[in-house]
């Protein structure tokens, strides 16, 4: 990994925490950090060029998220997940997802639409040339750009919480290849022309319900391997 100094003076202590947050999140959900594993504060304030005070306030924010479990005396660990124990949570985001097109939608403006139809670019090539860690990176980016199309706060919050407590479920079984990567590259492809086609119309509530489709689905086919 690469080391990245987050006491830079350029960077904000705002900044630093977001960062630093985002990392850890994306190394624990793409799995850099496996269920079960201890997390050394010492080597993770070193890697981030940091003292440990600040460190522990992410710590205590994954947490917060499910992502982490503090073991008073032991230390830091990576939570385990199950498709059956969050079955729930699938379902609530599934119900979230809907609800995008109707609290506070925000119609995409051209540089989302642009971010959006570079995003089915590179799907395109994965289909041609799959590679599982870039396919999760990508689902992960258009993700999180399908929440800039609304401005309700807490619906993004909550969303964005659900979606990195059940993503890692989804990504064990592509790493682990129990599902058919080429497969779900397609099934992705379509979902993003898809809602690219709703957008481009202006039907917030398609493309909302295209996503809760497509989350439905995607829980399904875990479900079944």
């Amino acid at each position: 990994m690469i080391q990245i100094n987050f006491e830079n003076p350029e960077f904000k202590a705002r900044d630093r925490f977001e960062r630093m947050h985002h990392e850890l999140r994306s190394r624990i959900c793409f799995l850099d950090y496996a269920p079960g594993m201890r997390l050394s504060e010492t080597e993770l304030a070193n890697d981030f060029g940091i003292s440990r005070t600040p460190l522990r306030r992410v710590l205590a924010r994954l947490e917060g998220e499910g992502l982490v479990q503090s073991v008073q005396g032991v230390g830091t660990f990576v939570t385990d997940v199950d498709i059956e124990e969050l079955a729930q949570t699938y379902q609530l985001r599934m119900e979230l997802a809907q609800l995008t097109g109707q609290l506070s939608p925000v119609p995409a403006d051209g540089v989302l639409m642009a971010r959006f139809r570079s995003m089915s670019e590179r799907s395109k090539a994965l289909i041609r040339n799959p590679k599982p860690r870039v396919f999760a990176q990508l689902n992960m980016e258009f993700f999180l750009a399908l929440l800039e199309l609304t401005d309700n706060e807490p619906l993004r919050s909550v969303s964005e919480r659900l979606y990195f407590q059940t993503t890692r479920i989804w990504l064990k079984s592509v790493f682990a290849s129990k599902i058919d990567l080429d497969e779900e590259i397609c099934v992705f492809d379509r979902e993003i022309d898809d809602i690219i086609g709703a957008l481009e119309i202006g039907d917030m509530q398609a493309a909302a319900l295209i996503q809760r489709a497509h989350i439905s689905m995607s829980f399904t086919r875990l479900r079944m391997n």
